[in-house]
């Protein structure tokens, strides 16, 4: 009896010392694969970053993280150290390495971003929540196509009738300004954790978009952002080769299920 019990006390601590090395193993593994590949630690961007930012700004969005040694791009950057009064030069997205040319004088983000406006067009500028921008992701030098829906009075006949129209096609974006929003300070990970490899938040604070068009649609555009009871604006991303059905023109209530 004693015999048969110092037996199944003996299998039980051999099962809780097996079980305890199949984690310690498996926890391991993904750290051998890395160590197995030349692995470099390199600054990841972690949240979406807007152009423009400052490097001091910069440090709440990315954070370090180590790869395999070749699949680090070779100007990656591994700190931030002596880049102080750059900005970022362009949109840097959650995943991706923060390389040194994405970060630049402010001089050069501006010469980089400017847009030559076309002869006899004129500059406006409206303001729009992301949701009615395509969700905030369009750059200088893009075309939209300006949306203007009414409440009443799109249609001579029948003037109650809530309308709307892609009244101007293919229109230049020439700038694209974005409303600061507070970012809190970065948190470091919980033991054991690490930092997200993606940020699915929607984007905040409205844009301030300038376009260049004639005196026509400038006064269309002011009209439907001035009288914001009465009309909205929305927008597109609408390429210069991008195909114009021409219908239907005036979009109405059974219009929609046509």
């Amino acid at each position: 009896m004693k015999s048969r019990l110092l037996a199944g006390i003996a299998a039980l601590v051999l099962a809780v010392v097996g079980a305890i090395l199949v984690v310690s193993y498996a926890q391991g593994a993904d750290s051998r694969a890395v160590q197995g590949l030349a692995p470099v630690t390199v600054l990841v961007v972690n949240k979406a970053v807007p152009a423009g930012t400052s490097v001091a700004a910069l440090k709440a969005f990315v954070g370090s993280e180590e790869l395999p040694g070749k699949a680090v791009t070779k100007s990656a950057l591994t700190n931030l150290d002596g880049l102080a009064g750059k900005v970022t030069a362009v949109e840097l997205l959650p995943g991706e390495q923060l390389v040194a040319e994405r970060l630049v004088a402010p001089e050069e983000l501006k010469t980089s971003g400017s847009v030559d406006i076309p002869t006899g067009l004129q500059e406006v500028s409206f303001q729009l929540e992301p949701q009615r921008v395509v969700g905030g992701r369009l750059v200088p030098g893009d075309h939209v196509g300006i949306f203007i829906s009414l409440k009443s009075g799109g249609l001579e006949a029948k003037p109650e009738k809530e309308t709307t129209q892609l009244t101007i096609h293919k229109v230049l974006v020439t700038a694209v300004q974005r409303a600061p929003v507070a970012t809190p300070p970065a948190q470091p990970p919980a033991d054991g954790a690490t930092a997200p490899a993606e940020d699915t938040s929607l984007p905040t604070g409205s844009l301030l978009l300038t376009v260049a068009v004639n005196d026509v649609d400038a006064a269309k555009i002011v009209y439907a952002s001035e009288f914001t009871e009465f009309a909205k604006i929305w927008l597109s991303k609408e390429p210069l080769d991008a195909t114009d059905s021409g219908r239907p023109g005036i979009m109405t209530k059974p219009e929609v299920y046509k």
